[in-house]
């Protein structure tokens, strides 16, 4: 896939540019006085900013931030973004988002043609919102001309790698929370490569399938036909072993309510397995060493709750170790190797845990990316 990238604008001093980047960043703090939590995304988008301003390039930067209403729309105003960036790069403007007008997500086409007026070209950096069918990325690069900036240029990249003659063995790690959420990768995934190995709440539908007692963990029941028909393609690997609490305990950030018990095989009546335990971790750890193609995506439990994080911190030094090529889909998969300092040691970390799914569910196409190379065809 060849996309248009900044070069192909040609001279840019003195020309204003329209940047959509994806600074979608969680933010801390009381409304008035919040502050940027994590910089992870607005660093991805700097080489492209740089690039512009040091071309001499008039730059506007454009982007969403969570899902207003009109009651939110000060907690997601752009201003602290705005405070950092102009830290970094004075020259620079930064829009109000996005979602404050209805017509992006709308995807009205005389917002578009108001978000475009005056602007000479536009660079789509959004990789983490480009499976959006939202005006600023599906809309606006047929009005101007549209290249891929530099973070949205190395997800293709690096996620392209993944479809193009991965190197065997290839190993996807994928957890969360739902079967449903990941049902079609899952079903890609299987045609794809050699070893899935599930974990989070989602292996629970999966050995209800096969008759395991699961006690009161999260399960789908209308998807256990599914799973076993996934199950089907001798590929997948369930966990041994599950750390569970008590179904009346409560867990999550903060919580320390009922005593975590280790379960081998099977999660007892009245409990449910909140992460997977150090036989899994050890299991999944002896695929992930011997890889030399991985895709992680998704916890392998609570992870937010420091008695369930164990199994997503084991599998994420797993992945470190190995010497694969390795795919990590954004979300809390990235947040755990950047917490254990290990972000330097897999081959790409994306911006876009949605962006990068899809990307891999459909070969390599997302709306964001079509609408830049239509644009390009015209």
């Amino acid at each position: 896939m060849k996309l248009p990238v900044l070069e192909d604008l040609g001279d840019v001093a003195g020309k204003k540019i329209l940047v959509r980047a994806d600074l979608n960043v969680p933010l801390v703090g009381e409304d008035g006085e919040r502050t940027v939590a994590d910089e992870f995304r607005i660093e991805a988008t700097m080489p492209t900013l740089q690039w512009l301003v040091d071309r001499g390039a008039h730059v506007t930067v454009c982007s969403h931030l969570g899902r207003p209403t009109i009651e939110t729309q000060e907690e997601f105003s752009m201003a602290p973004i705005q405070r950092l960036l102009h830290q970094r790069l004075p020259e620079i403007e930064v829009l109000e988002n996005l979602r404050f007008n209805p017509g992006e997500v709308a995807n009205d086409h005389t917002f578009t043609e108001e978000l475009a007026r005056g602007f000479d070209a536009v660079v789509l950096d959004a990789f983490g919102a480009s499976h959006r069918k939202h005006a600023s990325i599906v809309t606006l690069p047929g009005l101007l001309p549209s290249v891929a900036g530099r973070n949205l240029e190395l997800e293709v990249e690096a996620l392209s790698r993944l479809l193009e003659d991965p190197v065997s063995p290839y190993v996807a790690l994928i957890g969360g929370a739902k079967v449903s959420d990941k049902l079609a990768l899952l079903r890609s995934l299987t045609t794809k490569v050699d070893t899935v190995l599930v974990g989070g709440a989602m292996a629970f539908t999966f050995l209800s399938a096969q008759g395991v007692e699961v006690g009161a963990s999260l399960v789908e029941p209308e998807l256990r036909d599914e799973c076993e028909r996934l199950l089907q393609s001798k590929k997948i690997v369930l966990p041994l072993d599950f750390l569970t609490l008590s179904s009346s305990a409560s867990f999550g950030p903060g919580d320390h309510d009922g005593e975590v018990v280790l379960s081998e095989g099977s999660v007892r009546e009245g409990y449910r397995g909140l992460d997977i335990g150090p036989r899994s971790v050890a299991l999944f750890a002896s695929y992930l060493l011997d890889a030399k193609t991985i895709f992680w995506n998704g916890p392998m439990g609570v992870y937010e709750d420091p008695r369930f994080a164990a199994g997503t911190l084991g599998v994420s030094r797993a992945v470190a170790d190995s010497d694969a090529y390795s795919v990590v889909g954004g979300g809390d998969s990235a947040a755990a190797l950047r917490q254990e300092g290990l972000e330097e040691t897999v081959s790409h970390l994306s911006t876009g845990g949605g962006a990068s799914l899809q990307f891999l569910e459909e070969n390599g196409h997302l709306v964001g990316i079509d609408a830049l190379l239509e644009g390009r065809r015209r």
